[in-house]
Formats: structure tokens, C-alpha cells, sequence
């Protein structure tokens, strides 16, 4: 039985995305505690440009950005093969590791450190490696539970909006359901974030939140339209390997009673 499961091919490749879609999340985690300028990266000046009567705003990103947009289109393949269901396990599965992930590295925060370790960069520049570290990993409560619960919350929305477009249109323009969805859900994710994180978390101005948040959707809907033509270069690599008749049965079933479960079925399944 094992062993039938491991050569079955739609199997094998559910495995390897939801495994890259977990590293995926986790990583974008990671480095999303670094901010870089957008406009520094190309050489430019800082924008400068004022919203809701903030001023001095420029494109200063988070690096964990330049991952994410993946992971959308990550959600829109599974949703073309597998169905919503598929996609709620795999959202489930990578807060659950990336919580995991988070706790562990708190545990490692807290443990002592050796003497010698402390001052062993001293040399590169770096006088306390347990600050270090700290700084790096020790990303605040705010923030985590606002990236996990807008990671959480826009994943299930771009499942509901795409399978609303594939519902309308049937299997032309695959672009629209996806880069429709990934545009809506990225933006309830800009929104969701920074209300928990800024809003509640730190006391941000309704102004400050709004303002930052259309900062931010301004850079991941330009993605959501740069990455479109990935979506198509995806389906026909899956399609190849699985072959079309394989790919069309899985496309079918994904259609089927799965959006009606979807819509229905309680938060936790």
C-alpha cells in the first residue's frame, strides 16, 4: 500500500508542493524581520509620497514579500488540481510548523548562552551574538499572531474567490482566476496583518495602517500581474507529467462537491 501511494503520481506531486509551500511560508517568516528599500534596490530615490495625510512614505518592504507571492500561486495550483480541501490542509499544516517553528526558536532565545560565544564576532562588527540572535528570531507577539492569522485568513479567501471565477468561466482564462484571487486575497492579507500586528498590537493610527497598507498591496499586486505568466509555464510542466487525461479527471473533481464542502464545512477540518 505504501508503496502504491509513492508511485502514484498525483500523490507524489501533492507531497512535493505542499513540502516547498511549508519551506516557502517558513522562510518568507524568517527574513521577514529585515526591511529593505524598494527603491534603493533599483538605484532610485526614496518615493516620498504622502496617503491619509502620512507623509515621507516610500517602498520599504519586508523581505518575507518577496516570498509570499508564492505562496499564492502555490494555492492557486493546488486549487486548479486538488480542490479547497487540499488547500485548507496545507494552509493548516504550515501555521501549525510555522508556530512550531516560532516556539523552538524562542526556546533557543532563552537558553544560556556559552561565554565564548557571546563575543566570537567581535571581529565582524557583531559585540553580543545572544542580542543578535535575539534580534533576528525574537520577532514580537503582535507581529507573529498578525502574520499567521493574515496568512491564514487571505488563504481561505483566495480559495473561496477563485473557485467563484472558475465556477463563472469554467477552464478559459486561467489568469483571471488567478491573479483575480491572489489580488483580492493580498490585500485582505496587507489589511489583516498590519491591523493586528500595528493597529491593536502597537497603536498605530487608523491613517498610519491604511496608509502602509497600500503601500505594501501596491508592491504585491504589481507581483500578482509580473508572476502570471508562472501560473501557465506551472500548469503545462504538471500537465506533462501527469498527462492530460490524469490532469483533466483531477481539474474535474476539484470542481466538484469540494466547493459546496468548502463553503460549508466549519473552520477546522
Amino acid at each position: 500500500m505504501i508503496r502504491s501511494i509513492l508511485q502514484d503520481k498525483p500523490t507524489k506531486l501533492f507531497i512535493s508542493i505542499c513540502a516547498f509551500f511549508v519551506a516557502n511560508a517558513l522562510i518568507a517568516e524568517c527574513i521577514g524581520g529585515k526591511i529593505f528599500s524598494l527603491e534603493k534596490l533599483f538605484g532610485w530615490d526614496p518615493a516620498n509620497f504622502k496617503l491619509f495625510g502620512q507623509s515621507g512614505l516610500s517602498f520599504n518592504l519586508t523581505c518575507g514579500v518577496l516570498l509570499w507571492p508564492l505562496e499564492f500561486i502555490i494555492t492557486d495550483i493546488v486549487n486548479e488540481y486538488y480542490g479547497p480541501k487540499a488547500v485548507r490542509r496545507i494552509s493548516y499544516t504550515a501555521v501549525v510548523l510555522i508556530t512550531y517553528a516560532f516556539v523552538m526558536f524562542y526556546g533557543a532565545m532563552n537558553i544560556p548562552p556559552a561565554d565564548f560565544w557571546i563575543s566570537s564576532k567581535t571581529d565582524a562588527g557583531i559585540n553580543n551574538m545572544q542580542l543578535a540572535f535575539a534580534g533576528i528570531f525574537g520577532q514580537g507577539m503582535w507581529i507573529i499572531l498578525g502574520s499567521l492569522t493574515a496568512f491564514l485568513v487571505s488563504q481561505l479567501v483566495d480559495v473561496f474567490v477563485f473557485h467563484r471565477i472558475k465556477r463563472a468561466t469554467g477552464d478559459k482564462w486561467i489568469w483571471l482566476r488567478a491573479t483575480g484571487s491572489t489580488t483580492v486575497s493580498q490585500l485582505v492579507d496587507s489589511f489583516v496583518v498590519l491591523f493586528i500586528a500595528f493597529k491593536i498590537g502597537n497603536n498605530w493610527s487608523w491613517q498610519l495602517v491604511l496608509a502602509i497598507c497600500l503601500v505594501n498591496y501596491a508592491y504585491k499586486f504589481t507581483m500578482a500581474i509580473l508572476l502570471t505568466p508562472l501560473i501557465y509555464f506551472m500548469e503545462a510542466r504538471i500537465e506533462n507529467y501527469l498527462g492530460k487525461e490524469v490532469a483533466k479527471k483531477m481539474k474535474d473533481a476539484a470542481m466538484g462537491k469540494d466547493e459546496e464542502d468548502f463553503i460549508n464545512a466549519p473552520a477546522a477540518g
